[in-house]
């Protein structure tokens, strides 16, 4: 079976150096963050091989760090299309197995704009990944409008991902810990907290009216759903139209329409049904998370889904097949 994987994450030493230690904020730093370091700079070693090994045919790729979104608008723009140059460079010859989403310098929603179109049509990228806040700003500022124009008018999704707490969340909520390393990191980060901010930002955009100024704009989020399908019904109260909001649509059919979720990081099958009682089957893309999860942890949890072969087969390949364009 054609097996696609969406949130693969890579990152390149030489252009994580070029980014603030202090910008990081301390996170991103632990030990165990380090070790991953070589992992994430290979894509056709040990990457590769782990794919062929598990019957993966596809990695869509993408930068796992802020990066340019912890430059200046100055600097941002030439840090992102580096980046996304080596990105196709690296990818070269290998196409049938590699695609990525853009790396965007999101402190300059124009160039951001601008290099998203550079990418989709001079490499073949899939779309972008933006990763959580920018400047302490969410998604739904008026600013950021440009990138979903780009995006709706190409055809092509953002995937939200999380990412590093702002200062002010991270003084509050995340400090004053037991000195453990990476405890902090823990919390704020995959533990938790940065799956909540992924849903509260998600619901900004939907209360904001984003979703329905870009009716074609279609959004990705990962980790079974950021704990959205959980909230399904309690948020779908709140967030009625008519309640204060710009939304002209159900919560529901918003996210039917208009939102994806993969399952990066997230093997257990009770978070699935969850996911397909409130999101749906076509909704459902499979990912990994690699090389924070493993490819056998994936597969492993693809092969114990109890669903008709036609359903898994859009979970692990169909969906993204279609959304992303993936086979023409």
């Amino acid at each position: 079976m054609r097996i696609v994987t969406l949130e693969e994450h890579i990152s390149f030493p030489e252009m994580t150096a070029k980014i603030p230690t202090d910008a990081l904020g301390g996170f991103g730093q632990s030990e165990a963050m380090q070790r991953l370091t070589p992992k994430l700079a290979d894509i056709t070693g040990d990457r590769l091989k782990s794919m062929d090994d598990n019957g993966i045919t596809m990695q869509v790729l993408s930068v796992d760090s802020s990066g340019a979104n912890l430059l200046s608008a100055e600097n941002g723009p030439a840090f992102a299309m580096r980046y996304n140059d080596m990105i196709a460079e690296k990818i070269t010859g290998f196409e049938n197995r590699f695609t990525a989403f853009a790396h965007l310098p999101m402190t300059a929603p124009e160039a951001a704009a601008d290099e998203l179109e550079r990418a989709v049509k001079e490499f073949g990228f899939r779309g972008a990944m933006v990763r959580g806040l920018t400047q302490d700003q969410f998604l739904d500022h008026p600013k950021f409008a440009p990138i979903f124009e780009r995006a709706e008018r190409l055809g092509v999704p953002i995937y939200l991902h999380p990412g590093l707490p702002p200062k002010g969340v991270a003084d509050i909520y995340y400090s004053g810990l037991p000195n453990h390393s990476g405890m902090a990191e823990a919390i704020g980060c995959y533990g938790w907290g940065w799956h909540s901010e992924t849903a509260i930002h998600v619901l900004r955009l939907l209360f904001a009216g984003v979703f329905d100024r870009y009716p074609k704009l279609n959004l990705i989020i990962g980790h079974m759903g950021e704990m959205l399908p959980m909230m399904m019904a309690r948020s779908e109260r709140a967030f009625k139209p008519g309640n204060g909001g710009a939304n002209q649509r159900t919560l529901s059919d918003t996210f039917h329409q208009q939102v994806h979720i993969t399952t990066s990081g997230f093997f257990t099958q009770p978070p699935l049904k969850i996911a397909l009682d409130t999101f749906g089957i076509e909704n459902i893309m499979f990912s990994i998370d690699y090389p924070f999860s493993t490819n056998e942890m994936g597969i492993d949890f693809l092969t114990a889904i109890d669903l008709p072969e036609d359903q898994i087969e859009k979970i692990a390949h169909g969906n993204a097949d279609k959304l992303l364009n993936l086979v023409r």
